[in-house]
């Protein structure tokens, strides 16, 4: 994800503020994802009417609501092995 402006103007942005002022001040601003892009509004949109007291609320709240246009390939971790029974798991071999 690359929001370095938009993180700037969360930073800058008078504390507290709700989703909806945010939502009124940058919702038309575009956030670069893995695999194309979303607005502010999308974004915050998805999200309760919360207030966030600080910019790294705001900014928390804001990647932690980003679709899975952020993620590369969904349901793919080199760290875990695969759930059985996944979608994703890798066809059995029989020896």
């Amino acid at each position: 994800m690359q929001f370095k402006r938009t993180e700037a103007l969360i930073e800058a942005h008078e504390y507290p503020v709700t989703t909806a002022e945010l939502i009124e001040a940058y919702g038309d601003r575009s956030l670069a994802l893995q695999n194309g892009t979303e607005t502010v509004g999308d974004v915050l949109g998805r999200l309760a009417g919360e207030t966030f007291e600080s910019p790294e609320e705001a900014r928390f709240a804001l990647y932690s609501a980003v679709s899975d246009k952020a993620v590369g390939r969904v349901g793919y971790s080199d760290r875990d092995p695969t759930p059985l029974g996944s979608v994703y798991a890798p066809d059995t071999l029989s020896f």
